[in-house]
Parts: C-alpha cells; structure tokens; sequence
C-alpha cells in the first residue's frame, strides 16, 4: 500500500515532534543526572572515580527520556489530568518513576543474564535498595518535570514558551483579568 503525501508528511512530522520531546527530556534529564555525578565525583574525590559516571549519566538520561516517550505513547498518567495540576504532575512523576524502575529491573536483569547467571541467580543478586534510591532521585528529578510539562498542556505550546522564553509580554490576554495584588498573597 502505496503511502500518499499527506501520510508521509505526517509520519515526518511526527517524528520530528517527538525527537524534540526527546531532545527537551534528555537535556533535562542529563542536567540532574551530570550534576549528580559531580556531587558523587566530588564527595568520592579521594577514591579516584573515573569520569566515566558522566557518560553513564547521558545515557541513562537518554533512557529515561525514551522510557518517558514510551509512557505518553501509553497514555500513562492521563486519566487523572482533570485534577489540579500538582496532583496530576505528582500522580505522573509517581507512575513515570515506578516505570522506570520497572525498565532498570529488566535492565539489571539482562546484563546479569548476560553474563551468565541463570534467572534466579540474575534476580536475587539485583541490589534492590539500589535501584529504589535510584527511583527516589528519579522521583524528586520528575516532579518538576511534569509540573512543566502540565503547564504546557493546559497552556498550549505557543504561550507556555512565550511565557517562558520570551516574558509576560508574549502571553495572551487573559480572559477575566483581575486588579493587582487581588491574588492570593503569600507573605506574612
């Protein structure tokens, strides 16, 4: 079945959609996770560990970043984006860090296998308190992730990164404006 221009303009625009998301997720992503192989580096200094953390760092970035491509494909977290937007980006960085840890399992499980260890053996030698600290720092990276990424689907692309790159000037006019200082006050 022969393809017709409309389809295959489409597919590329798809695809082009969802590198950048790949690319927007990776680069925060990598941001934590090179910090936090500066913080390990800098507190092991004495130990002499190798740079190396930084390439592992970028590519578990790039996992996670495809593992979370994966999920929106998935429609994971979706049915509660009815709610506030906290309770949805919690709700979503809660989910998004079980399925990572669910990807690092099978991970861990796959090298293990690799090199030679029957399943149990592979199973029971996956240091589990491990990988749950790894998820906590998964967790904690992707509540603001999904708080920005809430942001922008309720704000539509167009004015999340206006008000983002470009200042207040590039947001729309607001519906119903209210009188400065009438929002809710935080100081005491």
């Amino acid at each position: 079945m022969a393809k017709t221009a409309a389809q295959k303009a489409e597919l590329k625009q798809k695809a082009k959609h969802e590198a950048k998301e790949l690319l927007y997720i990776f680069l925060y992503l990598a941001f934590f996770f090179c910090a936090l192989a500066t913080y390990t580096t800098l507190l092991l200094k004495e130990y002499e560990v190798p740079y190396w953390n930084y390439a592992f760092a970028l590519i578990n970035a790039l996992v996670i970043a495809k593992v979370i491509l994966i999920g929106q494909m998935m429609h994971l977290g979706e049915k509660h984006e009815d709610k506030p937007l906290l309770l949805s980006a919690l709700w979503k960085a809660f989910l998004y860090s079980l399925f990572a840890l669910a990807f690092h399992f099978v991970e861990e499980l796959v090298k293990r296998l690799i090199h030679g260890a029957n399943a149990a053996e592979a199973s029971r030698s996956i240091r589990i308190d491990a990988l749950l600290g790894h998820t906590l720092l998964v967790f904690c990276t992707f509540i603001p992730l999904f708080a920005f990424m809430e942001f922008r689907r309720v704000l539509g692309d167009d004015t999340f990164y206006g008000l983002l790159f470009r200042g207040e000037s590039a947001a729309p006019e607001p519906a119903l404006s209210l009188p400065k200082g009438s929002g809710p006050s935080f100081r005491r």
